[in-house]
């Protein structure tokens, strides 16, 4: 039985990984990060909290992370910690550049001292292409980040080839483009829009706010990403990769399929924008060409951003309406 460990396994990406994994007959140590209350609705909704074990960990802590790797002696690590949200990165820079760039070398730091074996996984981002000029972006595209999550980003992205590089670690980053799901943050625009439509939907709400209706993203489905995390630990020669669809939609397309999806009149009856939601730097338009992945990894997305609007409201209802059932049970 090989072990995993999964950083941040409270988190979209790594709820869905974790499922995989014990799926395919791994023994999976998922950490957190302690605070006063812990969120595992994700893993309760999966149905895999019992079959985790569960540890706390924080990445600015290497003493930790050394003592946990020493007691599981992990086959592969996943990163997904991080303090992910490219807003806030803008309120607290120095907090992103810890946990989000430092904590990276910590982690790559601890496997070299403790285990130098273990293949390791690092969850990078398209936002680190930025300011791109390019139409397209693959591995071989310069990096130009924008924002302090993508800046912090990209030093754990580095640092990851530093130590492949240096150490003869089997160490690789999974260049993603936004991937989304039920199972999303509320804080990210997509579930922040599927969830006012489904209580607008219900007769909760009558407004949704938001700031660019006109940014471009290259939008896949969360589930199909893990998969390609874990064929990457499974090569005989460890690179980096961009996961994505090739294909971009906007906000306002995001906008139009979700109040679709929920059999509601025109969308422009209920958005409102704010430039209070405008982030001080935005990005265009970032699109992937993951080419390589389907070369080398054999992996390419199935789902569609209709299909992947349409599941997220869906959920959504379900979800309001369920409370509104509990609440008028107790």
């Amino acid at each position: 039985m090989k072990t995993a460990l999964i950083t941040g396994v409270t988190g979209q990406d790594g709820a869905y990984l974790a499922e995989l994994l014990l799926e395919k007959g791994y023994q999976v140590v998922g950490t957190y990060r302690r605070t006063s209350t812990l969120d595992l609705w994700r893993l309760r909704h999966l149905g895999i909290k019992s079959k985790l074990i569960l540890e706390s960990m924080d990445v600015e802590d290497l003493g930790c992370q050394v003592r946990l790797l020493k007691k599981y002696m992990p086959d592969e690590v996943y990163n997904f910690a991080a303090q992910s949200f490219v807003g806030v990165s803008f309120e607290q820079p120095l907090l992103t550049s810890t946990i989000t760039g430092l904590g990276v070398t910590n982690l790559l730091e601890a496997i070299r001292i403790t285990k130098p074996d273990t293949r390791f996984y690092q969850a990078s981002t398209a936002e680190m292409f930025g300011k791109t000029k390019t139409t397209r972006q693959n591995e071989e595209t310069a990096f130009y980040p924008c924002s302090p999550y993508g800046v912090a980003k990209l030093y754990g992205h580095w640092m990851t080839v530093n130590y492949r590089e240096s150490y003869g670690l089997f160490a690789c980053s999974g260049i993603m483009f936004n991937h989304e799901s039920p199972l999303r943050g509320i804080e990210f625009v997509t579930r922040k829009i599927t969830d006012a439509v489904a209580q607008i939907k219900l007769g909760k709400s009558d407004k949704l706010v938001l700031g660019n209706l006109d940014a471009k993203r290259d939008w896949g489905y969360a589930k199909e990403y893990v998969e390609a995390m874990w064929l990457m630990l499974q090569q005989d020669v460890p690179q980096d990769f961009v996961l994505s669809t090739g294909r971009t939609n906007s906000v306002q397309d995001l906008v139009h399929f979700a109040f679709q999806a929920a059999g509601l009149g025109p969308w422009k009856d209920y958005v409102e924008t704010d430039p209070k939601f405008v982030r001080p730097v935005d990005i265009g338009v970032l699109v992937g060409d993951s080419t390589k992945a389907k070369q080398v990894l054999g992996w390419q997305p199935r789902t569609d951003f209709k299909q992947l609007v349409s599941m997220m409201v869906e959920a959504d209802i379900r979800r309001h309406s369920q409370h509104e059932k509990t609440m008028l049970t107790i």
